[in-house]
């Protein structure tokens, strides 16, 4: 019985342990508005058949945040639909994995005011990282929250260039 016990409290040091460390890694890709949106953009990348860090994925988002892409429906109207982290993971988890995606940053714009920040990211998509032609392009408008430990995203706004809504200039790279 003793050892039983000894093995489950061992178990128990073990899991904790991990647990922080996984928990002291993830904090330091919160710790500066940089490394969050970086580890934003490459948590959801990876090669076809590459499994996603959902749970890094989850700590960049204060709870309640939201995911809201916006487009235009088939009769043309603008549409947004609103999404925890969770309902994104439920969504295109598997077709990330299943068809390989890179969402690079190629331009940012950053206003903060105080403890917020509001970052408008221009953002080129691929199937594979060794693709020279993005097959898709558009903006995420982050909202940000630094609570004096680390940073937050409140929400993840965004929508795709389309031949009739072009990339402003102003958000694209200086040539």
């Amino acid at each position: 019985m003793k050892k039983t016990i000894s093995i489950i409290l061992l178990c128990i040091v073990t899991l904790s342990v991990q647990s922080q460390e996984k928990a002291k890694n993830h904090l330091e890709k919160v710790q500066t508005l940089d490394s969050t949106i970086e580890t934003l953009y490459a948590v959801i990348s990876g090669e076809k058949g590459v499994k996603r860090d959902w749970e890094l994925f989850k700590f960049l988002f204060k709870p309640d945040a939201k995911l809201i892409p916006s487009g235009k429906n088939k009769e043309g109207a603008y549409k947004t639909r609103y999404m925890s982290p969770d309902d994104y993971i439920k969504s295109s988890g598997k077709w990330l994995v299943e068809n390989g995606f890179f969402e690079k940053e190629i331009h940012r714009e950053i206003d903060t005011f105080g403890n917020i920040s509001q970052v408008f990211s221009t953002y080129e998509s691929f199937k594979s990282e060794s693709d020279e032609k993005p097959f898709m392009r558009g903006i995420n408008s982050i909202q940000l929250l630094n609570d004096g430990k680390r940073w937050w995203v409140i929400n993840i706004y965004w929508t795709q260039e389309t031949p009739k809504n072009p990339i402003p200039e102003k958000y694209l790279p200086k040539q």
